[in-house]
C-alpha cells in the first residue's frame, strides 16, 4: 500500500482593522473619517505612532483625543482601530517610582516590571464584594484622628482655598503609612512640575518614597494624560487591593480635572451646560471615586481608601464641582482661610469637616479620649469670640476658656510631623484627664513632645500594651496617671 502523503497547506494570517482618515486635528483631538464599528473608550493608532482614544462621535466621524503631543499629525493621516480598550500596566515595581497616565516610566531609572495590565475604566466592585468600613487609617494628623476619623475603604474629600495646607494634610498621611504595610499613591493632575518636585523630595527625605507610587500629568502634559491620571492612579490601586493589601490613594486635584474634562468637552462640540461643563460631568467622578472599597474576605480583604482634593474660591463650598464631590464623597475635611491666618494649622474647621463612617472606625482608647472634643472647642471658638467683644465671663466659663486654650494648643500640628496613635491616645488621655491646663506654654510643649520617648524609656511594657492593645484598661489608665506625675516631676526638677 502507498502512504498517504499529507501536505502542508500554509494559510495566509490576516489582520483585519478598520482605517480611516484624519479630517482635522486642534488642541489634542483628532476628527477621524472611517472607523464605523468603533466603540467609546477603544484604542486608535495614528500612522506616526501616536494613539488616541474614541471619546466622541458626530454623524460621519469619531472624535479621539491624542495621547502625546499632536504637533506631528496632519490631515490626511491614517488612523487605525485597535481591538482593545486603554490599559495601564501593573506590579509591585511601580513602588517608589515616578510614572504617567500610562504608566510610562519618567524618574529615568529604566523600565518598569509589570506582571498584568488592568483598564483604565473599570467598573466599581458591586455591593456583595464589599464589607463594611471599620478598619482605621491613621492619618497621623491628630484633628482628623480624633474628630474626623477615616477607614480603610472610604473616600474623604479634603476641601479648601489653595495655599491652605491641603495637599500637606494628604503629605501627612502618606508619611504616617511608613510602617503600616498601606501601599500609597499620589495623583498629581495640572500642577506646576517644580511643586511635584518639593513633594517627592519631602516623601525621600522622610523615608517612605518606597512605599509610593507617584503618577504625574503635570500641568505641561497633554489633556488627555490629565483626564486618565486618576483614573490610571485607581487602576494601580486595584492591583494592590485586589491582592490583599491596603492602599490609599490621593487625586489632587479633582477640580483641574473638571476643568480638563470641560476643555475636552467643548472641543468635541458636547452641549454645555451648567459654568460651561458638560452633562456628564457628575459621572465622571462618581464612577471614579465609587472605585473605592473594602473588599471581604473572599474577595482577598485588600481596601482602597481615596483622600480626593477640591479647591475652592474664596471659602465657597457651594460651587458646581464642589457640591458634587461632596456629595459624592463620605465625608468632608473643610480647610478654613481664616484659621489658616490666625495660625492655626492644620487650618480643619470642626464645623463644617464631618466623616460619614464616624466613630465606629476608631480604636476604642481614641474612641475613649475623643468623645465630646468637637464640642468643646465649638464652645471654645464661640467664647472667644464674646471675649472679642469684651464680654464679661464667669469663673465656669473661665475655666473653659482655659481647657480650650490647651486643647487649641494640642491640635496644632507642623507640617511633615505626623503624630502615631498611641502618641494620640497618651496626649488626649491626659488632657481628658485635666492635667494639662495648669501648665505654661513651654512645659505644654515639653509634654507634647517628650511625654511618650519618656514612657517607652521609663516603662516600655505599657507602651507596648498600649500599643498593640489600643484600647484604656485599668491597668493603663493607672500605669499612664503614674508616668505623668512622674514626669512632671521630672520636669519640675529641669527648671530648677
Amino acid at each position: 500500500m502507498k502512504a498517504e502523503v499529507k501536505k502542508e497547506i500554509n494559510i495566509p494570517l490576516f489582520d483585519i482593522r478598520e482605517v480611516g482618515t484624519v479630517k482635522d486635528v486642534r488642541r489634542g483631538i483628532a476628527r477621524i473619517n472611517g472607523l464605523p464599528s468603533c466603540i467609546y473608550g477603544q484604542l486608535v493608532q495614528l500612522s506616526n505612532g501616536v494613539k488616541g482614544i474614541v471619546m466622541g462621535f458626530t454623524e460621519n466621524d469619531v472624535m479621539a483625543i491624542i495621547l502625546g503631543e499632536d504637533q506631528n499629525i496632519s490631515v490626511g493621516d491614517e488612523a487605525t482601530s485597535l481591538a482593545e480598550l486603554i490599559s495601564i500596566p501593573v506590579g509591585n515595581g511601580f513602588l517608589g517610582r515616578v510614572v504617567n497616565s500610562l504608566g510610562e516610566p519618567l524618574d529615568g531609572k529604566g523600565e518598569i516590571a509589570s506582571v498584568d495590565a488592568y483598564p483604565v475604566f473599570r467598573d466599581a466592585p458591586g455591593v456583595m464584594e464589599r464589607e463594611p468600613v471599620i478598619d482605621p487609617l491613621s492619618t497621623g494628623v491628630k484633628i482628623i484622628d480624633l474628630a474626623i476619623p477615616i477607614g480603610k475603604g472610604q473616600r474623604e474629600l479634603v476641601i479648601g482655598d489653595r495655599q491652605t495646607g491641603k495637599t500637606s494634610i494628604c503629605i501627612d498621611s502618606i508619611i504616617n503609612q511608613k510602617n503600616s504595610g498601606v501601599v500609597c499613591i499620589y495623583c498629581w493632575i495640572g500642577g506646576p512640575q517644580i511643586a511635584l518636585k518639593k513633594i517627592i523630595h519631602t516623601l525621600q527625605e522622610n523615608n517612605v518614597f518606597k512605599n509610593t507610587v507617584i503618577l504625574s500629568a503635570s500641568a505641561d502634559t497633554s489633556a488627555a494624560e490629565q483626564y486618565l491620571a486618576p483614573y490610571a492612579a485607581s487602576a494601580l490601586g486595584e492591583y494592590f487591593m485586589y491582592n490583599g493589601r491596603d492602599a490609599l490613594v490621593i487625586f489632587d486635584d479633582l477640580t483641574k480635572h473638571a476643568w480638563i474634562y470641560r476643555q475636552m468637552s467643548l472641543l468635541l462640540e458636547r452641549s454645555p451646560g451648567r459654568e460651561a461643563y458638560p452633562g456628564d460631568i457628575f459621572y465622571l467622578h462618581s464612577q471614579l471615586l465609587e472605585r473605592a472599597a473594602k473588599l471581604k474576605k473572599e474577595k482577598g480583604s485588600g481596601s482602597m481608601t481615596f483622600l480626593p482634593i477640591a479647591e475652592t474660591l474664596q471659602g465657597d463650598i457651594t460651587g458646581y464641582i464642589q457640591t458634587n464631590l461632596i456629595s459624592i464623597t463620605d465625608g468632608q475635611i473643610y480647610i478654613n482661610s481664616s484659621l489658616f491666618r490666625e495660625g492655626f494649622k492644620p487650618a480643619i474647621d470642626m464645623g463644617f469637616s464631618v466623616s460619614r463612617i464616624g466613630s465606629r472606625v476608631q480604636y476604642p482608647a481614641i474612641k475613649e479620649v475623643s468623645s465630646g472634643l468637637r464640642l468643646e472647642y465649638s464652645q471654645y471658638r464661640e467664647m472667644l469670640r464674646m471675649t472679642k467683644l469684651r464680654t464679661r465671663l464667669s469663673d465656669e466659663a473661665m475655666k473653659k476658656m482655659r481647657r480650650g486654650e490647651t486643647l487649641h494648643e494640642i491640635l496644632m500640628q507642623p507640617n511633615n510631623c505626623p503624630v502615631s496613635t498611641p502618641e494620640e491616645i497618651c496626649l488626649f488621655y491626659a488632657f481628658s484627664r485635666g492635667v494639662l491646663e495648669p501648665l505654661d506654654p513651654g512645659s505644654l510643649k515639653a509634654f507634647m513632645s517628650e511625654f511618650f520617648a519618656y514612657l517607652q524609656e521609663n516603662d516600655s511594657a505599657l507602651a507596648v500594651l498600649i500599643e498593640n492593645k489600643k484600647d484604656l484598661t485599668p491597668e493603663v489608665k493607672s500605669g499612664l496617671d503614674k508616668n505623668i506625675a512622674a514626669f512632671f516631676r521630672s520636669l519640675h526638677e529641669r527648671k530648677k
